[in-house]
């Protein structure tokens, strides 16, 4: 994927310019109609996703719990710790995502340490606000 989607992800925002090369070489972009089921809870999770552009609900057995917007993270849990979804999440808007598969954010911590720390961090702050 071209890098400049990567570059201006404010969840990247300050990763040195290797980095960002590296996660952009193994990153997809994705998008979700209004409505359009983005994961759902319990499933397995393999890929972890930047929003770009738009909006999702966030649900946990059926009870809304939280918005997330462009330069947020879904997914990270599933991929980094538990296996599965621990929420579904609905596109409110037209949806636009960086999308990493599991194996690329393994990948990161051998060839991008700080996006990777960043993923780590990102888990910390969802388990010690459930």
């Amino acid at each position: 994927m071209d890098r400049d989607p990567v570059a201006a992800s404010t969840f990247l925002a300050g990763v040195p310019e290797d980095e960002l090369g590296a996660v952009a070489a193994v990153a997809s972009e994705r998008e979700f109609a209004a409505g359009e089921t983005v994961m759902a809870e319990g499933d397995f999770g393999h890929s972890v996703l930047l929003i770009e552009d738009g909006t999702v609900e966030v649900s946990i057995d059926g009870t809304r719990v939280r918005e997330l917007g462009p330069g947020e993270m879904l997914g990270e849990v599933a991929v980094l710790a538990s296996g599965r979804r621990t929420a579904s999440v609905v596109a409110l808007t037209p949806l636009r995502v960086i999308s990493l598969f599991k194996r690329d954010v393994w990948a990161l911590e051998r060839t991008a340490p700080e996006a990777a720390r960043r993923l780590r961090a990102a888990i910390d702050e969802h388990v010690g606000s459930a």
